[in-house]
């Protein structure tokens, strides 16, 4: 008697309704723009001279030299550094032991500090930037690169413990207690065993947090002085400042800003579920 195979199951086909493809229009309408902008900007940069053409009549790459003397462009990327490195080492420092008491340990009041972690993230800087900046500049803190590092760190911190939660949560407290039979002190445990298992969340995290003070501009337009303002906050006093400049500069200074903000997002992504901490975020909001 010969098998018959099973029949094949049914192909399943994708239907669009009018509202769907409506959507699809106008993402790809957005997405367009977006990609038309941006693209504009970095041909712009190279242009020698770009007059009523389709394209630029010739190109070029001093305009890059020029921003980079003309508007001091070293200065203000070594205090973009300086500043970004101490937000990612001091947040992850102080947020990272937070992450793992919140993940690992249940207490009253536990869901309320959760809410307040999240008001930073949810509320506009400028809500809480000026108050901020105010207090700051009343302890004489205001106006020098420490306090901007300290006003960037309101919001860094709450982000750091939002990446890191879900991370610590999926590591077997097994594994601790092991470590702790075998005779391992609690240092030991978070350096040895936990960090190691870390690593991508707090490399995420890190990430994450740099891009966040690399595009932070109410903090640190409120808070910052001459010689420490980072590149966003340097690029707008270039634009809106009195006096002429060439549009090809000001457009490779943008074009330098978006490259220092899209690596490491792209980077950040390969660690990191951008919906795993949207979820929980919704999840603690909504409790």
């Amino acid at each position: 008697m010969s098998h018959v195979p099973p029949p094949a199951p049914p192909r399943r086909q994708l239907t669009f309704s009018v509202s769907s493809w409506i959507l699809v229009g106008v993402v790809a309408f957005f997405l367009l723009n977006l990609a038309a902008l941006i693209f504009s900007v970095l041909l712009n940069s190279f242009a020698s001279s770009w007059f009523a053409t389709t394209l630029p009549s010739g190109w070029t790459t001093r305009w890059y030299a020029f921003a980079m003397d003309s508007f001091r462009m070293g200065r203000v990327l070594t205090a973009t550094a300086q500043i970004s490195a101490a937000v990612v080492a001091v947040s992850l420092a102080v947020g990272t032991p937070a992450a793992y008491l919140i993940a690992r340990r249940d207490f009253p009041g536990k869901r309320a500090l959760l809410l307040l972690f999240l008001l930073p993230m949810l509320v506009p800087p400028i809500t809480y930037g000026i108050p901020l900046a105010t207090a700051l500049y009343k302890f004489g803190l205001a106006g020098s690169r420490g306090g901007v590092i300290l006003a960037n760190i309101v919001p860094a911190v709450p982000f750091v413990i939002f990446v890191l939660v879900p991370f610590i949560e999926q590591i077997d407290e097994n594994v601790e207690r092991a470590a702790r039979m075998c005779g391992a002190t609690t240092w030991r445990v978070f350096t040895r065993v936990l960090a190691p298992l870390t690593v991508p969340g707090l490399l995420a995290a890190g990430l994450l947090v740099l891009i966040r003070v690399l595009g932070m501009f109410e903090l640190t337009f409120l808070t910052a002085g001459p010689g420490d303002q980072t590149l966003v906050v340097a690029l707008y006093y270039t634009v809106f400042a009195a006096g002429i400049r060439p549009g090809q500069a000001i457009d490779a200074m943008a074009v330098i800003y978006m490259l220092t903000t899209f690596v490491p997002l792209l980077i950040a992504l390969r660690f990191i579920d951008p919906t795993q901490m949207v979820v929980r975020m919704k999840r603690e909001a909504g409790a």
